[in-house]
């Protein structure tokens, strides 16, 4: 019988099909590593994009920061102003008040009663002074009682004291520079 052998046949067409595999085998890894590639290509791109959009975010809020410093600055710059303002104006309102005050002093003195000290704080005002009698103190009190520009009279202290054959009472009374009509505004407010 003869014999046949078919193993060289078989055996080349296992070396093809390990030959296609191994080729198909590449391809695929080439093709892998091609889309890892192109896969970090794309991040890379969009991590890039974003982070131009971070830096381009951050400088706006930067320059926007400054904007409110400035903002800030210029508010508190008006405010000084206004208070300012304020102080003028209520030192244009308050300067015919000492004229007042000295004029309705001089008119609700009487007789016998002088002045010896005179110091104002705001709109408290004390009065210092030598009179002939414990009653002209009282009439002191009554006409600053009755004053528009002066009010609230108050006595602290009144002493009767010997000068010689003299007697007299030295006195300090308290009291506030009132504006006529204030009464008015205070109640509207």
């Amino acid at each position: 019988m003869p014999r046949i052998n078919l193993l060289p046949w078989r055996e080349e067409e296992r070396k093809r099909r390990q030959y296609e595999f191994g080729v198909a085998m590449g391809g695929a890894v080439v093709a892998a590593i091609a889309v890892v590639m192109v896969t970090m290509f794309a991040f890379s791109q969009m991590i890039s994009a974003q982070q131009a959009r971070n830096n381009r975010l951050t400088a706006e809020i930067a320059e926007i920061q400054k904007s409110i410093e400035e903002i800030d600055n210029l508010e508190r710059q008006k405010e000084r102003l206004l208070a300012r303002m304020e102080i003028i104006d209520q030192l244009q309102k308050s300067r015919p008040e000492v004229v007042h005050l000295f004029d309705e002093l001089v008119r609700q003195l009487p007789e016998g009663v002088y002045l010896t000290g005179l110091r104002q704080t705001g709109s408290r005002v004390e009065l210092r002074g030598v009179a002939q009698s414990s009653t002209r103190v009282s009439a002191l009190m009554r006409q600053l009682d009755a004053s528009e520009w002066l009010a609230d009279p108050e006595v602290e202290r009144v002493e009767t004291t010997s000068d010689g054959a003299q007697r007299q009472a030295e006195f300090i009374v308290y009291l506030r520079q009132a504006r006529p009509g204030e009464e008015g505004m205070e109640d509207a407010g």
